[in-house]
């Protein structure tokens, strides 16, 4: 069984995913191997994260401000990750 991911690890595949022209929920939830998706996409839509683009199946897209997000979020991940690395190091 793999380890639990952290919000932040679900947001940051979410928007990574929907990068470029859209892409369906069906889609992501393939992809992001993520059941309860909904209330991630209600609310990264609700924050100007995501938009929607309307047609016969709703697609998702990561707007400019998810961009920016998204590559912040990236950076605060790799911090978390060396800094991990380095405390591990210093009890061995």
């Amino acid at each position: 069984m793999s380890p639990r991911r952290s919000k932040d690890q679900l947001i940051i595949q979410i928007l990574t995913t929907c990068q470029g022209d859209g892409i369906s929920k069906t889609q992501i939830v393939y992809r992001v191997k993520i059941n309860n998706v909904n209330h991630y996409l209600y609310q990264l839509t609700k924050k100007g994260l995501l938009e929607v683009i309307p047609g016969k199946f709703a697609l998702y897209k990561t707007t400019a401000k998810g961009e920016k997000t998204l590559e912040s979020l990236k950076k605060v991940e790799e911090i978390y990750s060396r800094f991990c690395i380095l405390f591990i190091q210093s009890i061995m």
